[in-house]
């Protein structure tokens, strides 16, 4: 069977667990292509495992001061319309071209229209259809984008979430099952392929990966503050941002590295952003957590508070972190015992499950 995947270019959430995904059902003889933009385009392009395919960009997510913007954002993608109907077009050329049996869409969303106009099965991955901020969870864009959304999840044949099912779905307050437009979701786990049995679990470190958006540059330099004032502790911070603090005796800078999970495996405490996959990898790895959140991000902050629910973090807003409220959190998190989660890992495996929904789809579409 051969599948293509068509991936959202912004960020690299989606493509990372897509490749995870197409790796694992290359296992089973299937062959796996994928259509992609921007940065998403590139990071799938330079593993050199598949063939990829780039397709025009959909939405354009902007900023403000390093922030997300949906002011911003909306007047960027004034062309919507006519992006999702140039990503349409590409992807239905591809489908014809390439004799492709299943479509899989990681939240580009002019690919579930096409794989509906060539007659082929269609799968929509995503881990939201409800939309908020902290500072903002009742304005009428964040309505009228969530019922946008909801209508449009019942295109496809199967809605898949690469997250734990209820009540330890993460980012289950950016998923809404009563939005009157109810697909059938299917709760998959996360979709990881990280074997901790390579990793000795230790507790030396402060990891710290939280992004390299502008306005967290100078986070790191606070970090580097505290740990002037905790030679006790050795602090390691990953960031291929420019102007990142200096070196000291216990602080590390690092830029990009071969295998990130030797950092975040070695750590007392982790310092992230509220993406999805990061939040799944320090559960996995039992690493409690100060999830630094952008305030205006429709996303991480849904995710970091169910973090702080299960107890296995503690919340900072971007844009009101102090150096004393940083420390502060990080020793709150150094009192933290991450909650064991292995067994939902185990029984609820994203790779697994979501084969399992495939071979359920093509034998109901008779293919």
């Amino acid at each position: 069977m051969k599948i293509l995947f068509a991936v959202c270019g912004e960020g690299l959430g989606h493509a990372s667990r897509s490749t995870k995904l197409a790796r694992y059902l290359e296992n089973y003889g299937h062959t796996c292509v994928f259509a992609s933009y921007g940065k998403a385009y590139n990071f799938i392009k330079d593993q050199g495992s598949f063939q990829v395919f780039e397709t025009p960009g959909e939405v354009q997510l902007e900023g403000e001061d390093g922030y997300f913007s949906i002011s911003k954002t909306l007047w960027s993608s004034k062309g919507v319309m006519l992006n999702l109907g140039r990503s349409l077009k590409t992807i239905k050329r591809i489908i014809l071209d390439h004799s492709i049996d299943l479509l899989i869409s990681d939240t580009m969303y002019g690919a579930i229209p096409a794989a509906r106009i060539t007659s082929i099965p269609s799968i929509f991955i995503t881990n939201q259809n409800s939309f908020s901020t902290a500072g903002d969870s009742v304005s009428g864009y964040w309505r009228i984008l969530s019922t946008i959304v909801g209508r449009y999840l019942s295109f496809p044949d199967r809605v898949i979430v690469p997250d734990f099912a209820p009540p330890h779905t993460v980012c289950g307050y950016n998923i809404n099952l009563n939005n009157g437009y109810k697909p059938i979701f299917d709760f998959v786990g996360p979709i990881t392929d990280i074997d901790t049995l390579k990793y000795e679990l230790k507790k030396e470190t402060i990891f710290a990966s939280f992004g390299g958006e502008p306005f967290k540059v100078p986070l790191y330099h606070m970090l580097k503050n505290i740990a002037e004032e905790r030679p006790f502790h050795t602090f390691e911070a990953l960031s291929t941002s420019s102007g990142m603090p200096e070196e000291s005796d216990n602080f590390r800078v690092y830029g990009y590295v071969d295998d990130l999970y030797e950092y975040m495996s070695r750590a007392r405490v982790t310092i992230l952003h509220g993406g999805l996959t990061t939040l799944h990898e320090a559960l996995l790895f039992r690493k409690p957590s100060v999830v630094i959140i952008d305030p205006h991000h429709p996303e991480q902050w849904n995710n970091a508070r169910k973090i702080e629910e299960f107890g296995a973090g503690v919340v900072i807003e971007g844009d009101k972190v102090t150096e004393r409220r940083l420390s502060d959190a990080i020793d709150e998190a150094l009192a933290m015992k991450s909650p064991d989660m292995s067994h939902l890992f185990n029984t609820q495996d994203g790779k697994v499950k979501t084969y399992k929904i495939i071979e359920e789809l093509m034998k109901d579409r008779n293919v």
